[in-house]
């Protein structure tokens, strides 16, 4: 989380620009089974074992009991082909109120579920550490994906749960606020921190800020609308941000 850009109104700036030439070399893909899932899990193991994050284990691959839950989207980020990061969505509201963050800080967020709130739950965010170096802008590119979530499910609040060095990325580019105090977080060895972003205070102006973010209805059908009657999801999405002036 290293890169540091000025927020700007100008969709010409150069780090604007750097973001929106990764994109174009980059693909978006939903993992459903096989070998997508696995290399995903993978991904994750590598790069938390790095971090310092898990601990080391035979299988080599970090999988928990929200993967394969109805509403959780697990993808794959690709740049010219390679897969270069990974991460999981969950939307949460009363009709499937089951996620990360509602289970580590149910009693938080249990009793806002029951309110009427809901929430977009971004997890499992890793990268290849290789790449991670040489494309300072990727955190910018994955964690798009839940931009462009809260654009289609319209929740009340975006969530984050971080390690707390990562808070300064996320109150500075979401807006994002503490939300509660630090807990342990299952298969982890460091506590995590919640922070949440409002989505209808935020949102839009998050995708004024930084133009990458923006994005066609399509782009999003594409990414989170679940298939019907046997069709078959995209195996993979291109990103829409360089054909929107506005976001649609």
């Amino acid at each position: 989380m290293s890169v540091h850009p000025t927020a700007s109104h100008d969709a010409e700036s150069p780090f604007v620009r750097t973001v929106l030439s990764v994109l174009e070399r980059t693909e978006y893909r939903f993992c459903e089974s096989g070998e997508d899932l696995e290399a995903i899990y993978r991904l994750r193991y590598d790069s938390y074992l790095s971090a310092g994050m898990v601990r080391e284990d035979a299988a080599r691959m970090v999988t928990d009991q929200f993967d394969d839950l109805p509403n959780a989207f697990r993808y794959g980020i690709y740049y010219d082909g390679i897969l270069v990061s990974t991460i999981r969505l969950h939307y949460v509201d009363a009709s499937m109120p089951v996620s990360p963050s509602s289970e580590v800080f149910d009693d938080v967020l249990a009793p806002r579920i029951k309110a009427g709130e809901s929430f977009v739950d971004p997890s499992r965010f890793a990268a290849a550490a290789e790449w991670s170096r040489t494309l300072r802008v990727l955190p910018y590119v994955t964690l798009r994906l839940a931009v462009l979530a809260c654009k289609y499910f319209t929740p009340t609040y975006c969530l984050t749960a971080i390690k707390e060095e990562h808070s300064a990325f996320y109150q500075r580019i979401f807006r994002s606020v503490p939300a509660t105090d630090a807990r342990n977080y299952p298969g982890l060895t460091v506590p995590v921190h919640l922070l949440q972003s409002k989505c209808s205070e935020n949102m839009e102006n998050t995708i004024e800020r930084f133009p990458f973010f923006r994005s066609t209805a399509f782009e999003r059908r594409m990414l989170f609308e679940r298939p019907k009657n046997g069709e078959l999801a995209p195996l993979t999405i291109l990103p829409t941000a360089k054909y929107q002036k506005r976001a649609a």
